[in-house]
């Protein structure tokens, strides 16, 4: 059944010269590169735009449907399920096209300011036991890296009014894991500020939060709680003066070359393939993932393109990063970059966990075991943290220089 309607959003931006670029947000769990490649490539032939100003960022509720192309670790489906899922797939970019063309045709003088403010339901997961979550936080003890932060990027038109609204937080979209469709907290909160803010159109980009847990869950009654307290924290900023956000919009879209650490050997694929063990069909997905690889892509099965981008937009910086990134990462890139760079995750295209150099060397799931799900060979080898961060320091130095 469906407890919430699932959105893709799109948020269209010009500066006075007419670079413009266009946001697309979803209520999904995640995305192939593909997929946003088709609907970046359409938009380029539609609209002149450069690929690097479309912009795709996942909500990852888990309440949402199998998309082609990803998860592919999971994808246990009979064959008609695995035909829904490429037509779902494919209705649904038609709908991202639709949705980009009619922001873009709505393009109108707006006045654009952001502000910054707090939600703290979020806990780092690895740190912290789930049901000791409630406690810690009242004791002020939770332990680990988390960025309470809620980033708020407001569009007044004219005559005054709230045009649209973009909110992030860097928090697993995983309040709820029941088999009906819903946008979980973020689909909450873009819902209760569209009922405060009537007119206004609100959008989520989720940050870096792939060990970060919303606390508590499992019960719908905590995802309206966290949703109301997003909320909040966006109006709390849209209380205070905004910072202007004027002057020239520009973007950058590379990728760099990520290599997993190693290639799993025929013995533990007819493991996978074999072995009585829990989510056994899991498993078996994963060895299939794996023997296509290795059919496709032979001795390139390790290295992977991995899609780094940047927008400034005046004195505003986003980063985009693919993947289900840890909070180090942002954590870092503010520390180096300065307050007024924006760091998304799942972001064009969600093909793994993507760790720091410390969850990588601590392992467990984020730094490990979450391949398998996702379809892929092995971990990461060392070094991705210092490259990703490298480049995205590039791509934000480029658009600066551009403006």
């Amino acid at each position: 059944g469906t407890a919430q309607e699932l959105w893709a959003k799109a948020l269209a931006i010009s500066d006075p010269a007419g670079n413009r670029g266009v946001l697309l947000t979803l209520d999904q769990c995640g995305i192939s590169r593909q997929s946003t490649d088709r609907v970046a490539d359409e938009l380029v032939r539609r609209h002149g735009l450069t690929r690097s100003a479309v912009m795709v960022n996942v909500s990852h509720t888990h309440c949402s449907p199998q998309l082609a192309g990803n998860l592919n670790g999971i994808q246990i489906l009979p064959p008609d399920g695995l035909a829904k899922a490429v037509a779902y797939t494919r209705d649904l970019e038609q709908r991202m096209i639709r949705a980009a063309d009619a922001a873009l045709a709505a393009l109108a003088p707006a006045r654009i300011g952001w502000g910054v403010d707090a939600a703290t339901f979020g806990f780092n997961r690895r740190e912290n036991a789930e049901k000791d979550v409630l406690a810690l936080r009242a004791d002020g003890k939770l332990k680990g890296p988390f960025d309470p932060r809620v980033p708020v990027l407001a569009v007044h038109g004219e005559d005054g009014g709230l045009r649209a609204l973009l909110i992030s937080y860097a928090c697993h979209n995983t309040t709820l894991g029941f088999q009906k469709w819903h946008g979980d907290y973020a689909g909450s909160a873009m819902a209760e500020l569209e009922r405060r803010h009537p007119g206004a159109n609100v959008l989520f980009t989720i940050g870096c939060g792939a060990d970060i847990n919303p606390g508590p869950r499992r019960e719908e009654r905590f995802v309206e709680e966290h949703g109301r307290a997003l909320a909040d924290a966006a109006d709390r900023a849209l209380a205070r003066p905004l910072q202007p956000v004027a002057g020239a919009f520009s973007s950058a879209l590379e990728d760099i070359t990520l290599t997993f650490s190693r290639r799993p050997t025929e013995e533990q694929l007819r493991e996978a393939e074999t072995k009585q063990q829990a989510n056994q069909g899991m498993h078996r997905a994963w060895a299939a993932s794996v023997r296509e690889l290795i059919r496709t892509r032979g001795d390139k099965l390790l290295q992977y393109d991995y899609p780094v981008q940047a927008w400034r937009l005046g004195g505003l910086s986003w980063v985009a990063l693919g993947g289900e990134v840890v909070v180090d990462y942002a954590l870092r890139l503010r520390r180096e970059a300065g307050e007024n760079v924006w760091v998304f995750g799942y972001s064009n295209d969600v093909m793994a966990y993507i760790p720091s150099e410390r969850v990588l060397k601590e392992g467990r799931y984020e730094g490990e075991t979450s391949m398998v799900p996702y379809g892929q060979p092995g971990p990461w080898a060392p070094g991705l943290e210092d490259r990703i961060v490298a480049k995205s320091r590039e791509l934000l130095a480029r658009t600066a220089a551009s403006r």
